[in-house]
C-alpha cells in the first residue's frame, strides 16, 4: 500500500520535475507553486531536487541499467496481490 503523500508525490511528480527543465522548453518552471502549502510539497520537492535534477547533469556518474538488475528482481519475484489469485 502507498501512502498518501507518496500517491500524490508519484502523481504530481513530472510537474515538480519540471522545475528543472521547464524554462528550456519556453514553460513556466514554477508551474508546482500551485501547489505549495499541500502537505506533501515539501517532501516531492525535495525528492526532485536531490534525485530528479541530476538527470539533467550530462556529467553525473550514474550507474548503468545492469545494476538495477537485483532489486528490480527481486520486487518482481513474489507477487502481492492477483486478479489471478485467490485471497491475494
Amino acid at each position: 500500500m502507498t501512502s498518501e503523500a507518496n500517491h500524490w508525490m508519484v502523481e504530481r511528480h513530472g510537474l515538480f520535475q519540471g522545475h528543472y527543465f521547464f524554462h528550456h522548453l519556453g514553460l513556466d518552471r514554477d508551474l508546482r507553486e500551485e501547489f505549495r502549502g499541500h502537505p506533501a510539497w515539501d517532501q516531492t520537492e525535495e525528492f526532485c531536487r536531490l534525485y530528479d535534477q541530476t538527470a539533467f547533469d550530462p556529467d553525473y556518474d550514474a550507474l548503468p541499467l545492469e545494476a538495477f538488475e537485483p532489486m528490480v528482481g527481486r520486487v518482481f519475484s513474489t507477487v502481492k496481490r492477483s486478479i489471478y489469485l485467490k485471497d491475494s
